[in-house]
């Protein structure tokens, strides 16, 4: 009887375990896993979307497109307004509010990334997944903190751990994406066969990777100039790094199966908010320059080109010129250019009276390249790439000539990095680029920002962000007055 009763007992006991346990495979989402669950290798192919579409492109380079007078503003809206330098369009904690939460959104995801590659994680060993998990981190933080200046940074990311993160300042950030990319270095170089055709930057490529790496320490050690005049030596070796790496620009192909539309021509499609300004296109036709074609394209038959400032124009619908590339949704995302690293390197050559003339040509080609995919549409334009020699050749190699170069490049889609450098050369009291927007300076002073505001979400809900936009009158007005710190400012 006894041995009834305990069979019973446990045939009851087997019974409810197995109900638990039926119950915890019922009460999992398998449609949305948590971090804890997902190998760190699947997070890399999104945070490359993420970089991409919403902290490389979107508002950020919008906006900027306006502020470096690469691009003008028009539609009679938001973009109308920030032509017109009416501050309070980008002023307001609203304006890169979705910026900056998908920003720190690919951070965090990518740090646990970091985490589970960590030793005694579940992907330690890892090493191509960690690289590019801390390459892509220090793109993201130096976007972040080169538009925002100081930013939460070593408290955040912590979910509901650590709701109100103090501010990092930008300089130990910097010191943190030196770090993050030295680290990157050294795991690249290990290598690892992990993540392979699910990456959509490289194709699981670690030399590829590694030469981002490298490129990337290139482009923040210039930026450091203005503070270290003796960091140049530095670039060049960072460059070259990348060169033997064999890196040959980093951009992300749209229409390819896992992507969409190019965000710019989405955005432009869709609201035809930006269009060619004068500034780019004097600068061109100054030089003969055949890229001229391509940019300022009589899509709309008014024959308009932008000038900056025009009230007239900029509150114009469907009418201003624009560049080509802006009607191909095709086109490829940069996320770090072929251009971009030889201009640094003819800028840092040029600095140390070096000769920089084969680093500025390789730039220009580059650039030209960049500009050829437009001649997909020839009822607008005729586009030769290799008129480049040709046109090279017409040029001074100068460090002006350099920079001039390089804004003229990046009009494509690096509007980010030519704001970058429109506010360091003015730390160091140059003026390559000279912006020709009366606005700029209005009846209560500078209206061109010397960085963005924080996002409203931490704004409003961060005591540390809050205090630091301000309140009152002075709300917001910092970013017109205080440089970031590599720019010579102190936060």
């Amino acid at each position: 009887m006894k041995l009834k009763y305990l069979f019973i007992g446990l045939v009851a006991i087997m019974f409810t375990s197995c109900s638990e346990d039926l119950m915890d495979r019922i009460n999992v989402d398998k449609a949305n896993p948590t971090a804890e669950t997902v190998d760190g290798k699947f997070v890399i192919p999104g945070s490359i979307m993420n970089t991409a579409y919403n902290t490389i492109s979107g508002n950020y380079a919008w906006y900027i497109s306006s502020f470096t007078e690469q691009e003008f503003g028009t539609g009679n809206n938001q973009l109308m307004r920030t032509e017109l330098r009416n501050v309070s369009e980008y002023m307001a904690t609203s304006c890169f509010n979705n910026e900056w939460n998908a920003t720190y959104s690919t951070l965090k995801g990518l740090k646990e990334v970091i985490e589970k590659c960590g030793e005694g994680g579940p992907n330690y060993g890892q090493t191509d997944v960690l690289g590019m998990a801390e390459t892509l981190t220090a793109l993201n933080l130096g976007i972040l903190t080169d538009l925002h200046g100081d930013v939460p940074y070593s408290q955040a990311l912590q979910g509901i751990d650590n709701l109100q993160p103090e501010l990092d300042s930008q300089e130990s950030i910097y010191t943190a994406i030196f770090n993050l990319l030295e680290d990157a270095i050294a795991n690249l170089e290990e290598g690892g066969d992990n993540v392979g055709e699910s990456d959509i930057l490289f194709g699981g490529d670690c030399d590829q990777w590694l030469g981002l790496a490298y490129a990337l320490k290139a482009r923040y050690k210039l930026h450091t100039y203005f503070r270290n005049r003796n960091v140049l030596n530095e670039v060049i070796a960072a460059v070259e790094a990348a060169i033997d790496a064999g890196f040959d620009g980093a951009q992300l192909d749209v229409f390819n199966g896992v992507t969409a539309d190019n965000p710019w021509s989405a955005y432009w499609w869709s609201r035809y908010y930006t269009g060619s300004s004068t500034t780019v296109d004097n600068l061109m036709l100054e030089r003969d320059d055949p890229r001229e074609t391509v940019y300022n394209i009589d899509y709309f038959g008014e024959n308009i080109v932008g000038e900056p400032g025009d009230a007239a124009a900029a509150k114009l619908v469907q009418s201003v010129n624009c560049p080509t590339w802006l009607d191909n949704g095709a086109a490829p995302i940069h996320v770090f250019s072929k251009s971009e690293l030889y201009f640094i390197l003819a800028e840092a050559k040029a600095r140390l009276g070096q000769d920089a003339t084969d680093d500025m040509a390789t730039a220009i080609e580059a650039s030209f390249e960049d500009y050829a995919y437009s001649d997909a549409y020839p009822d607008y334009t005729e586009f030769d790439p290799s008129t480049a020699a040709d046109y090279i050749a017409s040029l001074p190699v100068t460090l002006k000539e350099i920079m001039v170069q390089k804004y003229l490049s990046q009009c494509r889609d690096e509007q980010i990095e030519a704001y970058n450098d429109i506010r360091r050369c003015k730390a160091l009291g140059e003026e390559f680029i000279v912006l020709t927007n009366p606005k700029n300076m209005g009846s209560t002073g500078n209206t061109w920002p010397l960085r963005l505001p924080y996002g409203s979400s931490d704004v409003t809900s961060n005591p540390n962000v809050s205090a630091a936009f301000g309140t009152g009158n002075n709300a917001g007005q910092y970013i017109f007055t205080e440089p970031v710190w590599w720019a010579g400012g102190s936060r």
